[in-house]
C-alpha cells in the first residue's frame, strides 16, 4: 500500500504516470494543462498553472505529497515546503531521465512491477524504432521548432527522439541547455544555414502555422520548405517528459522521417528516368 495517499501533480507527465501505473486513486490535485489522460480532466480538481499557482488551491486538497517539475516550480515548490508539505521535484531533461522518472514515481506509490513493465514497454518501442532507422542509409537534418516568437530548437529528450527515429537534430548543440532561453536561435539565418531536410512545429500552448515559418525571409531555400517536409507535431505529445513523449512522441517523427525518405527515393527515381 502506498505511503502517500493524496497526490499533487503540478505537472501533465506525473499525472499521465500515476493513471499508467494504475495510481490514479491517490491524485487528489493536477495542474490545468495536465492533458493525459483525457479523463483526468473531469475526474481531479485542476489546482494550478504550471509555472504560477496559488499556494492555498494547492494545501485546499489536503495533499501528503506534491510532484513537481523543473526549475519553473521552484518558487511554488518552496513556498510548499515552508507550509510543511513533502515536495519531489523531478528534473528530468533525456529519455533515460524520463524512465528514471517513471521508476522513481512507481516506487514512490509501490507500484514497482508496474513501473518496470512500464519502462520495458517503453524501452521496447526506442528498440524498434532503432531498428526501423537501421533500414535507412540516409539520416536527414531535422529542425525542431518549440517557439517562433523567439525562434526556439527543441529540449534534450526531443533531441534524442530525433536521433533514435534516424535523423540528425540541425540544433544539437543546443539541446543539452535544459533552460529555454539557451536555446534561443536570434537570427533565421542560422536555420538556413544547416538546411534541414524536415521541420517539425511544436510551438508549446498555441497552434502551429506551417505558412508563416515558409514565408519568412529567405526560408524558400531550406530543402524542407522546397520540398514540403513541415509538419507539426502537437506539444502535448512531445514536449512532456513522460510516456507519451515516447509512446506518441518518438512514432511521429518516425513516420516524418519514413515519409521524407520516400521523397528521397521519389526524386532520385525521376532524375534516373
Amino acid at each position: 500500500m502506498s505511503h502517500y495517499q493524496r497526490i499533487a501533480c503540478l505537472s501533465t507527465e506525473a499525472v499521465e504516470t500515476l493513471y499508467e501505473l494504475g495510481a490514479e486513486q491517490y491524485v487528489v490535485g493536477i495542474s490545468g494543462f495536465t492533458t493525459r489522460p483525457a479523463r483526468a480532466r473531469k475526474e481531479k480538481t485542476k489546482i494550478s498553472g504550471f509555472s504560477s499557482s496559488k499556494i492555498e488551491r494547492i494545501l485546499d486538497v489536503k495533499p501528503d505529497l506534491v510532484i513537481g517539475f523543473s526549475d519553473m516550480q521552484a518558487d511554488i515548490c518552496r513556498d510548499l515546503v515552508k507550509a510543511g508539505i513533502e515536495v519531489h521535484l523531478f528534473n528530468q531533461r533525456t529519455v533515460s531521465g524520463i524512465l528514471h522518472m517513471i521508476t522513481v514515481l512507481a516506487a514512490m506509490v509501490d507500484r514497482q512491477q508496474q513501473g518496470r513493465r512500464l519502462v520495458m514497454e517503453l524501452e521496447a518501442a526506442i528498440s524498434h524504432a532503432r531498428r526501423q532507422a537501421a533500414q535507412w542509409t540516409l539520416k536527414p537534418t531535422v529542425y525542431f521548432e518549440e517557439w517562433d516568437t523567439p525562434m526556439m530548437s527543441g529540449i534534450g529528450w526531443v533531441s534524442e527522439l530525433i536521433a533514435i527515429a534516424g535523423g540528425e537534430d540541425a540544433f544539437a548543440d543546443l539541446a543539452q541547455h535544459p533552460s529555454a532561453k539557451e536555446r534561443i536561435i536570434a537570427d533565421g539565418e542560422q536555420v538556413i544555414q544547416r538546411t534541414p531536410d524536415i521541420i517539425i512545429g511544436s510551438w508549446c500552448g498555441k497552434k502551429f502555422r506551417p505558412e508563416s515559418l515558409c514565408a519568412r525571409p529567405g526560408w524558400d531555400s531550406i530543402p524542407a520548405v522546397q520540398h514540403g517536409h513541415v509538419a507539426e507535431i502537437k506539444s502535448a505529445d512531445i514536449l512532456s517528459p513522460g510516456p507519451c513523449a515516447i509512446t506518441e512522441g518518438l512514432p511521429q517523427i518516425q513516420a516524418l522521417i519514413a515519409q521524407w525518405q520516400l521523397g528521397v527515393q521519389a526524386r532520385a527515381a525521376q532524375v534516373q528516368a
